[in-house]
């Protein structure tokens, strides 16, 4: 920690590694990443956050907070930074990590009802880190649905998956869902500098009933 009380990069790295393998450790059947987002990835998710105005960005699934620290890079004086995390101690972590956000202790699959407690309608971003291989057909459709609602027609989701299960009925069933709840879907380059290699997905204009 600096004179100034703000914890060093490196120190927050650590902090944030110890935080995630704690996690896994905890809930081995809900952790569906092998290590943190890296930089490059993290930095990707993010680009969907607006740099000016005053948005309202939510995040999904924000673990040990690699995402969080990009979308926090990108956002302008006033905007509003929401994460969703489910594990109690996960939330304390990013609570001392990042002192301006607003961490929601709570289920992504209630999404509409927590940013309705806390007065939000609509974010102009959704950045997910959900493990959405480790959801049924009906979990994804549901959290899919809700984010579709909040995001609107002007607004935009992200979400990561990797390389390597492209091929497994688990990620072919999440495209087809994504699919079928946006009518623009569109794949990033893929990030090999990441633990294992990921691409992104960037969702817009919900086919919304």
């Amino acid at each position: 920690m600096t004179s100034d009380g703000v914890r060093p990069a490196g120190g927050r790295r650590r902090g944030a590694r110890r935080a995630f393998l704690a996690a896994a450790l905890r809930r081995p059947g809900q952790i569906g990443a092998v290590a943190p987002s890296s930089p490059t990835l993290a930095g990707l998710l993010a680009e969907v956050v607006p740099r000016s105005g005053t948005p309202v960005v939510v995040e999904l699934g924000p673990g040990t907070g690699a995402v969080t620290t990009a979308i926090d890079v990108r956002l302008p004086p006033g905007a509003r930074h929401l994460a969703v995390e489910l594990d109690p101690r996960m939330a304390g972590f990013l609570r001392q990590a990042h002192p301006g956000l607003e961490v929601v202790e709570g289920d992504a699959a209630k999404l509409q009802a927590l940013l309705a407690e806390r007065d939000v309608e609509h974010a102009d971003a959704v950045v997910s880190g959900l493990p959405w291989a480790l959801f049924d057909e009906t979990t994804q459709s549901s959290i899919l649905g809700q984010v579709a609602a909040v995001i609107g027609d002007s607004g935009a989701f992200t979400t990561f998956a990797y390389r390597h299960g492209m091929a497994l009925s688990a990620a072919r069933r999440f495209r087809h869902a994504l699919h079928t709840t946006f009518a623009e879907v569109t794949l990033t380059p893929t990030v090999w500098r990441n633990m294992p290699p990921a691409f992104g997905y960037v969702c817009r204009h919900p086919r919304i009933p």
